[in-house]
Parts: C-alpha cells; sequence; structure tokens
C-alpha cells in the first residue's frame, strides 16, 4: 500500500487524518484511493503494457505534486502540464520530466522555462518562428538548451501548424535555432471523441494521427529528429496508444473519472472524485437544498449528480447552493444529512478548492494541497 504525505500548510485545530469521512465539514472534495488506484491501473495497463508506450498523464486536472508522484510509482514516465506555473510547481516538488502542451511566449515566460531547466527536464511546443525565435534567445541568455516539441493540428483547430510540409518547415526552423533541441512532434486528437461509435471513434482517430505521424515521417527523411511523437487524452486513449509510431499517450483525467466522461463520451472509468455537502434546508418533500454550488462543483460542462437520491428530476446551482428537485417526494435526506455529488468535470471543479481529501474505507488517509491551484501564467 503506498503511503501519501501530509499536507505542509497549516493544520487546523484538530487534525483530519484517520478520521471518518463524515466528521469532516462541508464542503469538502474527496478522492476514493481505492477507485483511484483501479482506474491507474486499468490506464497503465492498456498504455504500457498492452500499448507498450510511454505514459504521460496530464495533470491539469490533479494540481498535486502528490498525484504526480503517485503516477509515477504506477508506471507513468513523465508527466504533462497546461501551463509553465504548473510545470515550475511540479519541478520544484522533485518531478523531473514534464511536457508543457502548450506554447511559452514572451521573454517573461521564456526566461523562467530557462531557469527551471536547473531542476527538471521541462519540455515546452512551439507553432511558429516567432515563438522558436523567443524560445532560443532565452536558452542562449541562460546558457542552457530548451527541448522543444513542434504542435500540429490534426484538427482541432486550436494551436499547431498544419500537418505536412508547414510542420516539417517549423522542425526544420527549431532544429536550426541556437539554444533549442528539436524532439518531435505532438497532437491532440479531442475531435475524434465526437464520432457516434466505437468504430467511428477508432477510424477518425487513425485519420488524424495519420496526419501527426506522416508528419514525423516527412521530417524524419530530412534527418530530423522525432524521438517523441505524443497525443492522446483520456477521450481516445485506447486508441490512440496502439496508433503506428506513437510514442507516447498524456492521458490524466481518467484516473478521477467524472460525469463528463462517463456520460458524454462512454468512458466506464470508475468515480473516484466527489464532492461531500451537508443538506441545509428542505423546502419541499421534493425539493434538497445543499451548501455547495457553482464556487465548489463546477457545471461548465457537465451537471456534478447527487447520489442515493433516486429518481432526480433537476439539478440546479447558484453561487453557494446546490438545488436538487426529486422526482417524487421524499422526506431523505434530512437537515444536516450528508449528501455526496460525483464530479460533472474534474478540471474545472478541482481548481475552485484549496485541498484535496484523499480516503480509503471511509476514513481520511491524507490531505492533499492544491498547489497548482490559481498557477495560470
Amino acid at each position: 500500500m503506498d503511503t501519501f504525505p501530509e499536507r505542509s500548510h497549516a493544520m487546523p485545530a484538530r487534525d483530519p487524518i484517520g478520521r471518518p469521512v463524515n466528521a469532516l465539514d462541508t464542503p469538502a472534495l474527496l478522492v476514493d484511493l481505492d477507485v483511484l488506484e483501479r482506474n491507474i491501473g486499468h490506464m497503465k495497463r492498456v498504455i504500457v503494457d498492452e500499448a507498450g508506450v510511454r505514459w504521460r498523464p496530464h495533470t491539469k486536472g490533479m494540481k498535486t505534486p502528490a498525484l504526480a508522484h503517485l503516477l509515477q510509482r504506477r508506471g507513468a514516465q513523465g508527466i504533462t502540464c497546461a501551463k509553465l506555473a504548473e510545470a515550475e510547481v511540479m519541478a520544484y516538488s522533485g518531478i523531473d520530466d514534464i511536457l508543457i502542451a502548450n506554447q511559452i511566449v514572451g521573454p517573461l515566460k521564456t526566461e523562467r522555462l530557462a531557469r527551471v531547466q536547473q531542476f527538471a527536464r521541462v519540455t515546452s511546443c512551439v507553432d511558429s518562428a516567432a515563438g522558436a525565435e523567443g524560445l532560443g534567445r532565452a536558452a542562449r541568455n541562460a546558457g542552457v538548451t530548451l527541448p522543444v516539441l513542434v504542435e500540429v493540428d490534426v484538427g482541432m483547430q486550436r494551436c499547431g501548424t498544419l500537418p505536412g510540409e508547414p510542420t516539417v518547415k517549423m522542425a526544420q526552423k527549431v532544429d536550426d535555432t541556437e539554444g533549442l533541441e528539436l524532439m518531435g512532434l505532438m497532437t491532440w486528437e479531442a475531435p475524434a471523441a465526437r464520432a457516434p461509435d466505437d468504430a467511428g471513434k477508432k477510424a477518425k482517430s487513425a485519420q488524424m494521427l495519420g496526419g501527426l505521424t506522416d508528419s514525423a515521417d516527412l521530417c524524419r527523411a530530412k534527418g530530423l529528429n522525432m524521438e517523441i511523437i505524443s497525443c492522446g487524452g483520456t477521450l481516445t486513449y485506447w486508441y490512440s496508444s496502439f496508433h503506428p509510431g506513437i510514442t507516447e499517450v498524456e492521458a490524466g483525467g481518467g484516473i478521477y473519472g467524472d460525469i463528463m466522461y462517463c456520460h458524454q463520451f462512454g468512458i466506464r472509468h470508475e468515480f473516484a472524485l466527489t464532492v461531500m455537502t451537508t443538506v441545509t434546508s428542505r423546502p419541499t418533500p421534493q425539493r434538497i437544498i445543499c451548501d455547495a454550488g457553482k464556487k465548489t462543483m463546477s457545471n461548465d460542462i457537465a451537471a456534478p449528480l447527487p447520489l442515493g437520491l433516486g429518481e432526480v428530476a433537476e439539478v440546479k446551482l447558484s453561487a453557494e447552493h446546490g438545488i436538487v428537485e426529486l422526482a417524487e417526494a421524499s422526506d431523505t435526506p434530512a437537515v444536516g444529512d450528508r449528501l455526496h455529488w460525483v464530479v460533472g468535470y474534474s478540471d474545472t471543479t478541482v481548481v475552485l478548492h484549496d485541498e484535496l481529501i484523499a480516503t480509503r474505507e471511509g476514513c481520511v488517509e491524507a490531505v492533499w494541497p492544491l498547489l497548482g491551484r490559481g498557477k495560470l501564467t
């Protein structure tokens, strides 16, 4: 059994470690370690054991080095971050192989990226000549070499160069820029997850990733280093992990599972992440009010799901209240009872909290400060 570091900031008057979950004040963000570890084990089996590629889980929904270290012990090789500040938190906490799946632009950020190399190998992405030149200047000024991936747009229509010659041209620019080390290519094939069935998702994923791996082949023909070909998220990892030419997969959010992944995309991971609330009002036999609203549980992509209530007609969130309308009258739960909710979307819920409470068999095992919260630069 893994042991976990306790939180490093000031403790409340009574330390919660070892106490029953229901003894905690609410609202509280909880992660069930037994469920979490089963999800981690499933992802590791698919990506590492069966597909034989590296697993570099994205931590944008985790926000705590404790989970990054746990993933490393369970088979991940490096992590992915969305922002430089998140990568700094992870690097200063001992994670030494980090990909920032984003462009690092502007002298303030490029100088920080150069500085953090003394603590970890932090790779970033580029999709423009100006971006490459800025990274190169920072690297030369700091006397370091910055590892870089070219981001390729295979259909998401966000960042990235187009597949084929535009990608080759960008890769050549990176390779020619003093201070940069071209490591390969990266993409995110998210639109494949919108296909209506598994066969369609698999075909769309293959079509999109073909643009990435074909571009890598063109780069290799020019003598360019293509050591890393990175892609894949929780929405697609069981397809992208097996695509020929892929070397690593960035899926991370699936360790939690949430309503968005399950109900919108059919990903059958267990629900590890919940919010525990207290029922504060029962204005009618069909209405339940709890002490957690939009400031505690996001509903931007998917609404959170209250547990143990029978048929729910409607869920609404205001700033500080969660409102449940039952399909039929019930006198339970009563005022003062606990009400647990499955998180709607983990990424936008975790960032609302200062700490994540890790539980096992109904007791608190660890309290992890969410050190990456608010790290937007």
